[in-house]
């Protein structure tokens, strides 16, 4: 059985202790993680999107998001009265099975509207489409681009800002262009594809787990 054996703070120690490299990007991954938090407080969902490895990325932090990760979470408790109320024992049993979760999108597992947008209008502003028609208020982008300059990524985070969603780049070190174009950037220091990649697993385990440990009780 996992177990709660970390809040927050400990998480974050231990990423920069881990991975001192990391200090290089420290006050935008703790922004990133305050933004986080905000947004899941307000009842907004994380949005998410990259190509190739970064897409896999976006479907891990998906993951690690609509599940426990470092621990069992507990549900909201009205929700287990409400099954157990609604079907009895089946219910109470179907409560006692189900984890906490949090509303995350990854955009790249769209194939059918990714594809027909792509062949149709244009292969650069699909995961924009996507961003302006799921962004509201309360929503964070993340986008993944290993160099910050990937076209549908930077299009993405046009869309978002004009849909009034706030925005989070992780990237490689230089930041690219999307360094402009969001509100916070977290590049790495590395401008390798695959060393960039290797850091932003850490990064993006750190952030899960501290909202985790944030939000969530540890089932009894």
């Amino acid at each position: 059985m996992k177990a709660k054996v970390q809040n927050s703070e400990q998480i974050r120690s231990e990423l920069f202790q881990r991975y001192p490299s990391l200090t290089f990007c420290e006050k935008a991954i703790d922004e990133a993680y305050r933004l986080i938090l905000s947004c899941y407080r307000a009842d907004g969902k994380l949005i998410l999107a990259g190509n190739g490895g970064s897409a896999a990325d976006s479907d891990h932090i998906t993951g690690e998001m609509t599940k426990s990760f470092r621990f069992n979470r507990a549900i909201d408790a009205e929700l287990g009265r409400n099954l157990e109320g609604l079907y009895g024992d089946e219910g109470k049993e179907l409560a006692a099975n189900l984890e906490g979760g949090l509303m995350a999108i990854p955009l790249s597992q769209f194939a059918a509207a990714n594809t027909a947008f792509m062949n149709d209008v244009s292969p650069e502003a699909a995961f924009a489409q996507l961003v302006q028609t799921f962004g509201r208020k309360n929503d964070v982008f993340l986008g993944i681009t290993t160099s910050g300059n990937s076209g549908n990524i930077v299009k993405a985070f046009m869309a978002a800002k004009a849909r009034g969603v706030r925005t989070i780049c992780l990237t490689g070190k230089t930041g690219g262009r999307c360094r402009d174009l969001c509100d916070i950037c977290i590049c790495v220091p590395e401008t390798e594809t695959f060393k960039v990649q290797e850091l932003h697993l850490p990064v993006y385990h750190a952030l899960c787990s501290m909202v985790e440990a944030d939000l969530f009780d540890s089932k009894v």
